[in-house]
């Protein structure tokens, strides 16, 4: 149950004064992040945490004569005179006042006479406020965003702040609704350590959210910093209590340990034709510790692209079955699962493991074969997608559970998938390189193993970067290199043409470049039936088909060795760490590869940027960092598309530090107090609900 002293929060905004019928939609449109109950609405708490992002500076007061051009002044005028445009004119109405350095004209369109009069009364003084702009040699203000008499100069707002906004609704009113909520904050129990707080010169969590709505300087700088560092750990913690509470349930009670026994393994490295890097080595030494381990395994395995993830994965699934159990790898995707069944087909074999794939597309007799399998123990190891866990799946004994791309998945999925056994095993993997601060915030509740070498032989990839004005050329030189043996992935961002978006669509370029180069132009997208998909890359696989126009549905685990160049059109759209995943589709053979970034100009600064960067390296960690400073976490990792929402408070390149220290206290408040009971126990679970981590609140054993 949520606490009592949270209801005013947690009210629809429509409960505000001010916030009518007609702009209650137009809040909730701005407010919306996944976080309330669906049809909820967006709440008192939602519109707090909408925090202002910049500041309108009123405090200049220079006079006349030393208002720079085009800033924000404001100025006490005497008023001198009207001039009223002549009837049926479209002149503006403009009022001239004086101060003691000189005179200016105030400049409205559609003004009524009656009005202005009333406003700007002849002879008496007023404060004026608004942009100063210098016409002909005389200033004038265009439409002042404030008139008020000296007696209601304090109405007058010198600091004001500035809100995201949404059509229809703009700053102003957003800031007058803040206003009415901040009135309902009550007096909530301080979660945080004394020390803590004192040592950050931190305010109280009511003062904190009064002052980043009422900031005096720039963002993050001045007074405010301290209130927005406050707000921002209050987020952190709560998020790192959550993950520290959804580990410890993980952990809890009894685990079968699984000893590998190594007969399966050997058989498997055996039959490989190469040798595993040292990191592959490493990362299966450590996961099969956490199998033989009487605690649940909780582990991520972060690898950049290439760098042989899917072999870990097959080694640890092979040590599971050792031990006696079943294990189930899944994937996000039919062409992903496939992908991995076809590499887990020929070493299973050498190991004489049984294995199945399931998907939607099994059906039938062929289907309930599988489900007998897996339910009598014949079948060991089952690829699939997410229907591996849901319905009438059941497991004679599931030990692990491996799921690849966990990011696309969400973290509150973790423990559901884990249903089908008991106390299963959980390792979990990302071909997206994460940054540390990332790492801690999303994968908090994990034990970390990287790959940080790619498989001997593997070349690198030249990456270049071209204008979309060169097409002719391009598609010249790919002639010229499909003549001489190539295969080319050609990447197109949309499937269809789109009207409010100027990007090439993948059936218009197949057409074109199958006029230009023949019927040797494939075509694979998202909107394919997977049948279509499996023929068009297979097509490609055997050499039937030289260019591949695909949209991003390559972007992960397509695994083509033979292929060479990589087009990615209109690579200015797409975010660093994607366009680094579809590189990563070439340079998987012996062969020199090579990567060609078309644009559309003129470029803006950060697209610019953004390829400058990949053309520059081929680490996908320090990608992921530059990545992390262009766009902020939540679009890294995509958390819009997998169901996780950003923080609100937070800011993760300014506030990296404070991760680091709210994951540590979470540990240490969990090891002092695991039920939350004591009095901060007990304040901290005001915290988790006011966050929406009531998954936390659920995993505590006293609540």
């Amino acid at each position: 149950m949520r606490p009592e002293i949270l209801t005013p929060l947690f009210a629809s905004v429509a409960s505000l004064p001010g916030v009518g019928p007609k702009t209650v939609g137009l809040f909730d449109r701005l407010l919306d992040d996944g976080r309330a109950l669906p049809g909820a609405g967006a709440r008192v708490v939602d519109l707090l945490f909408h925090l202002p992002t910049g500041i309108v500076d009123r405090r200049l007061r220079p006079g006349v004569a030393r208002a720079p051009e085009g800033a924000i002044v404001t100025l006490l005028l005497t008023i001198d005179r009207h001039k009223a445009p002549p009837r049926g004119s479209r002149a503006p109405y403009r009022v001239y006042g004086w101060d003691d350095t000189g005179e200016i004209a105030l400049v409205y369109f559609s003004a009524r006479a009656d009005w202005m009069t009333k406003l700007l009364p002849v002879g008496e003084k007023r404060w004026v406020s608004g942009r100063v702009e210098w016409f002909n040699g005389a200033p004038q203000m265009v439409h002042p965003d404030f008139v008020v008499s000296e007696a209601e100069f304090d109405k007058l707002p010198l600091v004001e702040p500035i809100y995201p906004q949404t059509e229809g609704l703009t700053s102003r009113p957003i800031a007058r609704a803040v206003e009415r909520a901040l009135e309902r904050l009550p007096h909530l129990p301080e979660w945080q350590d004394a020390d803590w707080l004192a040592a950050g010169r931190w305010p109280d969590f009511a003062g904190a959210l009064a002052t980043v709505h009422h900031p005096d300087t720039t963002i993050g700088e001045g007074a405010a910093a301290p209130a927005a560092g406050r707000l921002a750990y209050d987020e952190l913690l709560a998020q790192q209590l959550t993950l520290a509470l959804v580990r410890a349930s993980a952990k809890r009670g009894g685990k079968i340990p699984r000893i590998a026994t190594g007969v399966l393994t050997d058989k498997i490295l055996a039959a490989l034709p190469f040798t595993p890097t040292g990191s592959q080595v490493q990362a299966f030494d450590e996961i099969r510790a956490d199998l033989a381990r009487p605690e649940r395994m909780l582990r991520l395995l972060q690898g950049d692209v290439g760098s042989g993830k899917t072999l870990v994965a097959v080694l640890v699934a092979a040590a599971a079955v050792e031990a006696g159990g079943q294990a189930a790898i899944m994937a996000p995707t039919d062409l992903l699962a496939r992908q991995h069944a076809r590499a887990l087909a020929p070493l299973a074999e050498a190991a004489g493991i049984s294995w199945a794939i399931l998907t939607g597309r099994e059906k039938g007799a062929e289907r309930e074969a599988i489900l007998e399998g897996l339910a009598s123990g014949a079948i060991s190891i089952l690829v699939g997608t997410h229907a591996l866990f849901q319905g009438p799946v059941a497991f004679a004994d599931l030990a692990l559970a491996v799921v690849d791309e966990q990011h696309r998945f969400g973290v509150h999925q973790r423990l559901a998938l884990t249903a089908k056994g008991r106390s299963v095993d959980l390792l979990v993997m990302t071909a997206t390189p994460i940054p540390r601060t990332l790492m801690m915030s999303f994968f908090g509740d994990l034990d970390v193993s990287r790959l940080t070498e790619k498989p001997a032989g593997r070349q690198p990839i030249a990456t270049r970067i071209a204008s979309s004005e060169r097409m002719g050329e391009i598609v010249e030189g790919l002639a010229r290199a499909i003549a001489g043996g190539a295969k080319v992935y050609w990447v197109s961002p949309l499937v269809e043409e789109s009207e409010t978006l100027d990007l090439a669509a993948a059936e218009e370029r197949f057409e074109d470049l199958t006029r230009c180069l023949g019927p040797i132009v494939g075509l694979v997208h998202g909107r394919m039936k997977a049948d279509d998909k499996d023929r068009a890359m297979r097509a490609f696989q055997e050499g039937e088909t030289r260019l591949l126009v695909a949209t991003t549905v390559i972007e992960v685990g397509v695994d083509v060795p033979d292929a060479t160049i990589m087009v990615i059109e209109h690579a200015e759209r797409f975010g660093l760490a994607q366009l680094h995943q579809l590189r990563g589709r070439v340079g998987r053979g012996s062969e020199a590869s090579s990567c060609l970034l078309v644009y559309k100009g003129p470029l803006g600064e950060t697209a610019r940027a953004r390829l400058e960067i990949l053309r520059s390296t081929d680490d996908g960690f320090v990608i992921a960092e530059e990545d992390l400073k262009l766009r902020g976490g939540g679009e890294v990792l995509g958390t819009r598309q997998s169901g996780l929402p950003g923080f609100r408070l937070a800011r993760l390149d300014l506030h990296a530090d404070l991760l680091a220290a709210a994951r540590d206290d979470a540990r240490l408040i969990l090891a002092r107090d695991p039920d939350l009971e004591s009095p901060r126990g007990t304040a901290l679970r005001v915290l988790l609900h006011l966050f929406d981590q009531d998954q936390g609140i659920r995993l505590i054993r006293a609540g």
